[in-house]
């Protein structure tokens, strides 16, 4: 009787609800909250626009690959990085939304609630990537301008690439922003270490063209991948440093390895003793 007493005494745990319904939630709350603010839409597309005419006309015909008729004018050529650029902006600044929330007292009741911490995580990220790859396929609205038509299929190859690339800098953006509780620790992390990330990423050069120890750390920059990828789809026929088949396995690994830190981020949160 003293057992099952102890039994009927003791709390009932709230029943977790699963993963799918908070991960949903999140994630609607995270496209709710950016496009309410119009602000940071247009400065998403205006920003990396200017930069893709300012510096694509201003290189002009001094950097032009390809042969004979064959040769691309540099506003071509960058194309493909300024497209990715979009999603690299997207991604990580949507992400300071972990920050906000913390100070807001949001993401603690969402941790003391009966949630999985994959629903966490998965709900932040896909809320990142659905905004970041809407952003970067807008952007082919202005393909014709540099010399892109694309028919369906290339349109759905390039939305793979693009959601592939979106999905690993928004996990990478939630495993930076999770620690922090400044935002002004955000914005130096990635000007310290994400842009130039995208600067040797292809975008602004070719891979073939650089120094020997320029060439290893684009090789081994997950980043080079997707604008090779890019550049491949957008332009059939023009000289890539990879094949297709090469650039689509490193996008999947390593939007795998992101989301894989982004959730041990989270769990060894949870564990640190409390002060």
């Amino acid at each position: 009787m003293a057992t099952s007493a102890t039994t009927l005494a003791r709390p009932k745990r709230p029943a977790s609800v699963g993963v799918m319904l908070p991960a949903f939630t999140l994630w609607w709350r995270e496209i709710v909250r950016f496009y309410r603010q119009p602000t940071r839409v247009v400065g998403v597309l205006a920003s990396p626009l200017v930069f893709w005419l300012v510096l694509g006309s201003g290189f002009g015909n001094s950097i032009r690959s390809g042969g004979g008729a064959g040769q691309q004018h540099y506003l071509d050529y960058f194309y493909p990085g300024t497209l990715i650029l979009i999603v690299l902006f997207t991604s990580i600044f949507t992400m300071m939304s972990v920050i906000e929330d913390r100070k807001e007292g949001f993401l603690l009741s969402v941790l003391v609630a009966p949630v999985p911490r994959t629903a966490i995580v998965l709900g932040k990220v896909l809320g990142g990537t659905t905004l970041a790859a809407l952003q970067g396929m807008v952007f082919l609205i202005f393909a014709p301008f540099a010399g892109v038509h694309l028919n369906p299929v290339q349109v759905l190859l390039v939305g793979v690439v693009v959601f592939l690339v979106s999905f690993a800098l928004t996990a990478l953006g939630f495993a930076i922003a999770w620690p922090m509780d400044s935002s002004q620790a955000f914005h130096g992390i990635v000007n310290l270490f994400l842009i130039p990330l995208w600067l040797v990423s292809g975008a602004l050069f070719r891979l073939s063209g650089a120094s020997k120890w320029l060439q290893v750390i684009m090789i081994v920059n997950p980043l080079t991948y997707g604008v090779d990828a890019l550049r491949g789809l957008l332009y059939p026929g023009a000289e890539t440093s990879f094949p297709l088949s090469s650039d689509m396995p490193t996008l999947l690994l390593f939007s795998l390895v992101m989301f894989g830190l982004a959730f041990l981020m989270v769990n060894r949160r949870t564990t640190r003793p409390a002060a």
